[in-house]
């Protein structure tokens, strides 16, 4: 596309090219949580369906100021962070479909996997529990002398746990290369963030760790990456961890199955009018940083890479319940492995 008189400087170091990927995984992400709800509405989804809608910018924009190298530890409303890191949408059409060719073989379900290679590791989800996993990973880092960096996510509900104190005291200490991303959305489940801590920006807690905090508007897809990138670089660099929280706004329950009902239809509606996607569309077009064409292009490209992974997941087999204890055990228990079949029969 020629340059105008239109055109500004693009931010934060990014190209051209860049600003139109991080766009393609942001629509990434958005388009298959919808053939996903579309599934589970069809009954071909096994177990819950967790859902970022109007969270996918800050997802999308943090992983992707990481490296080549680097860890990031996602959870459950960070499938953008893992499509960036390299995650394949067939893979996440078969984790939730609890098919035997997924990454666990059926064994778990949704984004509940890992790819170490790529750089994103599985997660646990009890709320804090995998901050002082990445510290420990953060800190090997350190000890190697290796210039990689970890990322960790967490919800506004985790910063109340002990295991979020305890990871991000020892990371402090430590000066590890961490980045503590806190996604603030306002809601821990059902629990507003002011029924369950006392201050009001959960970024001030970094000052009982000795280490920065800062409040980022979660929605602003440039802001999130300019933050991200310079609490990395400040990582790298060795000056150890830095907390960021990013204001956001799932607009749907916790899961599918969650009603919404303790969250206020004109709370909802307001931040409906503050949709990251939407927002960073507005600002590529405003800067001719992209036309109507490019746009579409990307689109249509989401499109025809969501068709042909539905098409290669749908019909692939469940995993055998005598499968199960596979991997788990060395030698799986036969009766175990008989009960299933029983069960099964």
């Amino acid at each position: 596309m020629a340059t105008t008189a239109k055109t500004r400087v693009i931010p934060a170091g990014l190209s051209r090219e860049q600003l139109h990927e991080i766009y393609y995984y942001l629509r990434l992400t958005r388009s298959l949580e919808e053939r996903l709800r579309n599934l589970y509405r069809q009954g071909k989804v096994i177990g819950g369906l967790y859902s970022s809608l109007g969270q996918e910018g800050e997802s999308v924009a943090s992983a992707y100021a990481l490296a080549e190298g680097d860890i990031l530890s996602p959870l459950i409303r960070n499938l953008g962070a893992m499509l960036v890191k390299g995650a394949k949408p067939v893979e996440v059409l078969r984790q939730y479909m609890a098919k035997a060719t997924s990454p666990t073989a059926g064994r778990e379900m949704n984004i509940h996997f890992n790819d170490l290679r790529l750089g994103f590791l599985g997660q646990i989800s009890h709320l804090g529990d995998m901050v002082p996993v990445m510290a420990g990973i953060a800190l090997s880092f350190r000890l190697r002398r290796e210039p990689r960096v970890g990322l960790v996510y967490v919800g506004d509900g985790a910063t109340s746990t002990g295991a979020f104190h305890e990871g991000v005291n020892f990371a402090a200490v430590q000066r590890v290369p961490l980045v503590v991303i806190v996604e603030h959305n306002g809601y821990a489940y059902s629990t507003p963030t002011s029924r369950q801590t006392a201050v009001e920006r959960l970024a001030d807690k970094a000052r009982a760790y000795g280490i920065p905090g800062r409040t980022v508007d979660g929605n602003d897809v440039l802001a999130v990456y300019e933050a991200t990138k310079h609490a990395v670089e400040r990582a790298r660099a060795g000056e150890g961890v830095t907390l960021l929280e990013l204001v956001t706004y799932r607009r749907r329950g916790h899961a599918e199955h969650d009603d919404q009902r303790y969250q206020p239809r004109e709370e909802i509606a307001a931040w409906e009018g503050r949709d990251p996607i939407e927002r960073y569309t507005r600002q590529l077009r405003d800067n001719a940083w992209i036309d109507d064409a490019g746009i579409a292009a990307i689109d249509d490209r989401v499109s025809e890479e969501l068709d042909r992974a539905v098409a290669d997941s749908e019909n692939d087999p469940v995993a055998a319940p005598d499968t199960v204890l596979r991997s788990v055990y060395l030698d799986p228990p036969a009766a175990d492995v008989l009960w299933f079949r029983r069960r099964d029969a």
